[in-house]
């Protein structure tokens, strides 16, 4: 079944829940390794144990933790970058380990990546499980042998349409539920699976795969045809097994969770899958200082760092060879071509830019809006790294309210009595948005634009009332930051969806959505959810 997604938090019921397992586990003959999402492909794949040559002389291999038979736990499993999950991926496909992954997300848009999703068949949730629900937990039941047991008539394709009624586009998934049915018919000694281990294979391979939509009235059943009926009674004993309708498996997976948690999982994948497996900034590499990444080949210099440990470890192999050709020479040969350099990738911050129409007559409500997302959103800064400012335009021309910050107290001061009314200059406020954004990069930073506004633009670059031309300066404005390669959303927050926006948001390269009603969560939630 490929292995558990564990999701809760460190702490003792964690703790003890994985006491157990690892005593399963060993009991079975599985040694258990850990592992954490910056471990090296060194350590996974195994390669040369450098101490040992060293010592040696020649070149000695070390395993790598990837090797069966052993189970792997992953401790903070929703960091997992890409290339960490893909190895994973492969060596669960190639059988012989299970992987325990600790899924420690602290909010909804934090998750597994799906290489591993997929994959692992069994999914348990610790939130609101107690110290005292877990004690005493029971000792490992042991596997009895013996053939798999049988399974009943159509189950495969019942637990097929159950996925396929849950959303779950995945093939794996029924093939997952299928051998959790077997282990459950196994241990309770049956040799046929039946309707209630169906049905926990359902609750637990299932349920957290599926999505959050809703229901569609069931059709009327065809009537049934008496011919077909007597030939089948012909043809099959009856069992009360015989026939397990996908509805009961439906059912058991939608009650094994609450809807809430299964919004959240969804909404975990939705997340990932927009901004990437690591933080919200853009990634960028250099030889300083970030998240390490495997050295390469090249010449010290210019600020780069030598990999000592990859230096000696590409130099080791060639040692006997070098000391028949330099006998005189002592320690250990190293050449040019063995240099090795530390290589770091960086999450540069993310600055969400708020660029609100303080025009017309709903100055007031937008602009208290904005102040309530750009709150919300400085409450989840110190976890996401994300810097917000604020651009306010009206009258003839646009002001930089908050420049980039992470200070909530000094947020809420600039926020305090912010002027409303006047004109709609649109093309000032993404012209002084796209400054910000400017600037924001230059300094290092991942700028993203979300612009509330109605759309009614009336006043020109040049401070003019005309509308013919402020709508021509808005559309050059949006060029420029397409131009720009800026990430943006545009929030219509019209009374009615304005087609002008529609259109300025497609020449600009960005999200539109209409927010008639707009409030602070959903206005944050649409925001934090941009890529950038």
């Amino acid at each position: 079944m490929g292995g558990l997604w564990l999701r809760a938090r460190a702490g003792p019921v964690r703790e003890r829940l994985l006491g157990a397992l690892v005593a399963g586990l060993a009991a079975r003959g599985l040694q258990v390794r850990r592992i954490h999402p910056d471990t090296p492909d060194g350590a996974l794949a195994g390669g040369l144990d450098l101490a040992a040559t060293l010592a040696a002389g020649r070149p000695v291999m070390a395993p790598g933790l990837l090797e069966p038979p052993g189970a792997i736990i992953l401790a903070m499993a929703e960091r997992c970058p890409p290339g960490l999950a893909a190895r994973l991926g492969a060596a669960l496909d190639r059988g012989g380990i299970c992987l325990v992954a600790l899924d420690e997300g602290a909010g909804p848009d934090e998750g597994l990546p799906s290489a591993l999703t997929d994959r692992l068949g069994l999914f348990v949730d610790l939130e609101g499980v107690a110290w005292s629900d877990t004690d005493p937990l029971p000792p490992p039941a042991p596997m009895p042998d013996g053939p798999a047991p049988a399974l009943p008539p159509r189950a495969a394709r019942a637990l097929a349409t159950a996925a396929a009624e849950l959303g779950i586009e995945s093939l794996r998934a029924p093939l997952l539920a299928l051998a959790a049915a077997r282990t459950a018919a196994r241990l309770r000694g049956d040799g046929r699976v039946g309707a209630g281990d169906l049905a926990l294979a359902a609750a637990m391979v299932l349920a957290h795969r599926s999505l959050p939509v809703a229901e569609a009235p069931p059709a009327p059943p065809p009537p049934p045809d008496p011919g077909q009926e007597r030939d089948r009674t012909d043809r099959e004993p009856e069992s009360e097994t015989q026939d397990i309708p996908a509805e009961m498996l439906i059912e058991a997976a939608r009650a094994a969770l609450p809807e809430g948690l299964i919004a959240a999982l969804a909404a975990g994948r939705a997340g990932r899958a927009a901004r990437g497996a690591r933080g919200t900034g853009a990634a960028r590499k250099g030889n300083r200082r970030g998240r390490p990444l495997p050295s390469r080949p090249g010449r010290p210099g210019g600020g780069a760092r030598i990999d000592l440990v990859a230096t000696l470890r590409a130099a080791a192999p060639w040692q006997t060879i070098r000391r028949r050709s330099q006998p005189e020479a002592p320690g250990v040969r190293v050449r040019m071509s063995d240099i090795r350099i530390r290589r770091f990738e960086e999450r540069s911050d993310r600055v969400l830019i708020f660029a609100v129409d303080a025009s017309g007559s709903a100055a007031v409500a937008r602009l208290a809006e904005a102040k309530g997302a750009v709150e919300l959103l400085l409450g989840q800064a110190y976890a996401r790294r994300d810097h917000v400012a604020l651009v306010s335009f009206r009258g003839t021309g646009a002001e930089v309210m908050l420049p980039p910050t992470r200070s909530l107290v000094q947020t809420k001061r600039r926020l305090q009595g912010l002027p409303g009314g006047g004109g709609t200059p649109l093309a000032a406020g993404l012209r002084a948005a796209l400054g910000l954004a400017t600037l924001a990069r230059a300094k290092g930073m991942t700028p993203t634009i979300a612009l509330l506004t109605d759309g009614r633009a009336n006043i020109a670059l040049d401070g003019r009332a005309d509308r013919a031309q402020a709508g021509a300066d808005a559309e050059r404005m949006a060029a420029a930051i397409a131009a720009e390669g800026v990430p943006a959303v545009v929030i219509d927050t019209g009374a009615r969806p304005s087609p002008a926006l529609a259109a300025l948001a497609q020449r600009m390269g960005a999200r539109a959505a209409v927010l008639p009603r707009a409030d602070a969560r959903a206005v944050s939630a649409l925001i934090a959810a941009a890529p950038g």
